[in-house]
């Protein structure tokens, strides 16, 4: 223990880093490092033992040195003596405060006294796939010794907490030779005396554990091929999924908004096409880092993969209500009276024979996150019955960690949503101006946006300023083509689960008197506002009903469509339909929960693509300005004298789309700065 503090914890961030990346060794936020070391007391400036271990819901792959708790090893290895028993051991995590070095850095998990206990410098607690296949077969303890010989020891399935930290140390001290554990139903957990032997012996244990696997398992460890459930074709399974993604969404919703996430891997494609795998999927998950984000099984659709949509949904619903009322049941049987409130009954994985696998959560990454966890899940399944009979841990012990007060803890400890967390939108001509200011403000207050525009160059370049691919997309669109608007939607079901905020705001102005407008200036004016706002109010409404959400639609619109104004009769008579088609549609529209508001700008040039087009110039020559001072001439015109940016309309947009305009449909809102002859009456 020889490291000084900046040398160890550098040490463990890279080794964590190193293990964290790699899907094989462990999941997201799935296992803990450890590192002790000698640091210096604050007061006393004396030499102290300490340890460095991972905090509470740390990711390994991404760990940084503030995300380390830093805890005094006497004073943690002292709560030995104090320790009440394991009908009490929660009460230990309290005591972990008692024992944290200086400020103690990030929250200490319940995996601290695994770390503290074993007497060895280095100590990885890992999820890898292949380990747990070990941990969850029917057989082993047996199988254990058979692979691995005296190096890695049976520890049987315990709860994560003090006791367990125990068990780890006394299998340590009763078996030196020994470099590891099987955690039954679990994980593994290795050690060693340097950083560098600790990493070699988790990826022996991951090696061996795959190697073996390989050599002695079965051939079709999920059954025969069922027929009919096989893949279906690309084209076909894409659009099956984009079809089938919105009545999975209300399902999943029923109990609170979710965000979605679809993948048709392989690896879920070929489970589902076995002839085991509706036993499988009922015996539900194991480790608990798998069933904490997946619940503790699927709702699995049992027609092929021929099955219509309607009769998938009509099934889908059958299934949906029977798994509710089981989860109800699981929660009754289980729960006592200091059991935290039931979190909700909908599944959090849904599975499609032939298509793939959605899953959800209240943002993208969570939704994402949960269907990588039932991937590792398929790939545990797949290596315990290659070598054995999976079996997982039993319900009530699921149980006992999905309704955890620790659990419970750490989920409020969560930050506070923001306003629209959980919600989807997609916004037409987004790649600039009026179109990305919207985009950026729903995503700031906590959207998932899909960036359409004609330029797919332009929309991806804005959907990365924006963030990764679990906040926003970007996607080629004519909305003035119906298979580009449907590719559209099809795009956001199948990225993010669904829909729920559409921005028509595509546009393009030509100015020019009425005697030099052409047919052409008109049909291509019209084409894009008229028609291509109907297009993808149209596409999007039947997503919005099927998910039974509600939803808002929000065109863009203009001061145009209410004032009468020289040399623009066809941008005009465009927004004036646009215009109406908010009031018919908000009419259709409203039994379904769908609010249809518009917001009419005014003389927004700054960061204007419709400006900068050539309209800029033409405005400007109309009103005798120069080119540049357009946006001032404009300002001084409106009664509160501003100049109207992005922004602004940015705001408005915001504003209907959270619950203090949650009663507003068919409004117009006038974002002008105040222009008298545009007031609606």
């Amino acid at each position: 223990m020889g490291c000084v503090t900046s040398d160890t914890a550098a040490e463990i961030v890279a080794r964590s880093n190193r293990l964290g990346s790699d899907p094989q060794v462990t999941n997201f936020a799935g296992g803990n490092t450890s590192a002790k070391g000698l640091g210096i007391d604050p007061v006393t400036g004396e030499s102290v033992d300490l340890l460095w271990v991972k905090g509470s819901g740390g990711d390994l792959g991404t760990l940084t040195e503030s995300g380390l708790a830093v805890l005094r090893l006497d004073r943690l290895r002292a709560l030995v003596d104090v320790y009440p028993g394991v009908e009490r051991e929660d009460d230990m995590v309290g005591a972990f405060d008692y024992t944290l070095h200086g400020k103690g850095g990030a929250v200490p998990s319940i995996d601290t006294a695994m770390h503290g206990l074993v007497d060895a410098a280095h100590v990885d607690h890992l999820h890898p796939d292949a380990g747990i296949a070990f941990a969850t077969a029917a057989d082993g303890e047996a199988l254990t010794e058979k692979a691995f010989g005296g190096k890695v020891v049976w520890v049987p399935w315990r709860r994560p907490g003090f006791q367990l930290g125990l068990d780890i140390a006394a299998v340590k001290a009763r078996h030196p030779e020994a470099i590891g554990c099987i955690l039954g139903g679990h994980g593994i957990t290795a050690w060693g005396e340097t950083s560098d032997e600790s990493e070699r012996n988790s990826l022996w244990i991951i090696e061996t554990a795959t190697a073996y696997i390989a050599e002695h398992g079965r051939a079709k460890p999920f059954g025969t091929v069922l027929p009919g459930y096989t893949a279906l074709p690309d084209d076909e399974r894409r659009a099956k999924a984009a079809a089938l993604a919105p009545h999975l969404r209300a399902l999943a919703s029923t109990d609170a908004a979710r965000v979605g996430h679809f993948t048709d891997d392989v690896a879920v494609t070929e489970f589902l096409a076995g002839s085991e795998h509706a036993r499988l999927s009922a015996l539900g998950t194991s480790c608990p880092d798998h069933f904490l984000r997946t619940k503790i099984r699927p709702l699995v659709l049992d027609l092929p993969a021929s099955a219509t949509i309607d009769e998938s949904v009509a099934r889908l619903d059958e299934l949906h209500a029977r798994y509710r009322e089981d989860y109800r049941a699981y929660y009754e049987s289980h729960a006592n009276a200091d059991s935290p409130a039931m979190r909700g009954a909908d599944p959090a994985i849904i599975l499609i024979p032939g298509v793939g696998m959605f899953s959800y959560g209240q943002d993208k990454q969570t939704a994402r996150v949960a269907g990588e966890f039932y991937v590792n899940a398929i790939n545990v399944m797949r290596g315990a019955e290659a070598i054995s009979t999976y079996t997982p841990i039993s319900d009530a012990e699921k149980f006992r960690i999905e309704y955890w007060t620790l659990e419970e803890a750490k989920l409020r400890r969560r930050p506070k949503a923001k306003p629209l967390a959980s919600r989807i939108a997609l916004v037409t001509g987004a790649a600039s101006g009026i179109g990305k200011a919207i985009a950026t403000r729903l995503a700031a207050e906590g959207a998932c946006v899909v960036i359409a525009d004609l330029d797919l160059t332009k929309a991806q370049e804005v959907a990365a300023e924006l963030g990764d691919a679990d906040v926003a997309l970007g996607v080629q669109a004519d909305v003035t083509q119906e298979h580009d608007v449907q590719a559209a939607i099809d795009s956001a079901v199948l990225a993010f689960g669904g829909l729920d905020i559409v921005v028509n705001n595509a546009g393009l102005s030509l100015s020019k008197p009425l005697l030099e407008t052409t047919a052409a200036d008109w049909d291509v004016q019209h084409d894009v506002m008229a028609r291509g706002s109907f297009l993808v109010s149209r596409a999007a409404a039947r997503v919005l009903i099927d998910q039974k959400l509600g939803g808002d639609i929000i065109y863009i619109s203009s001061k145009n469509s209410v004032f009468a104004g020289p040399n623009n009769i066809a941008y005009s008579a465009a927004k004036a339909d646009q215009a109406h088609q908010v009031r018919l549609l908000a009419a259709e529209l409203g039994e379904y929960g769908v609010k249809v508001n518009g917001i009419n700008p005014d003389g927004v040039v700054r960061g204007s693509g419709i400006f900068s087009g050539g309209w800029g110039a033409k405005r400007a020559a109309v009103y005798g300005v120069p080119e540049d001072k357009l946006g001032e001439y404009y300002a001084q015109r409106t009664l509160l004298k501003r100049e109207v940016l992005p922004e602004n309309v940015a705001n408005a947009v915001f504003v209907l789309c959270t619950s203090d305009l949650s009663h507003t449909t068919g409004l117009h809102i006038p974002v002008d700065a105040g222009v008298a002859a545009a007031f609606l009456r």
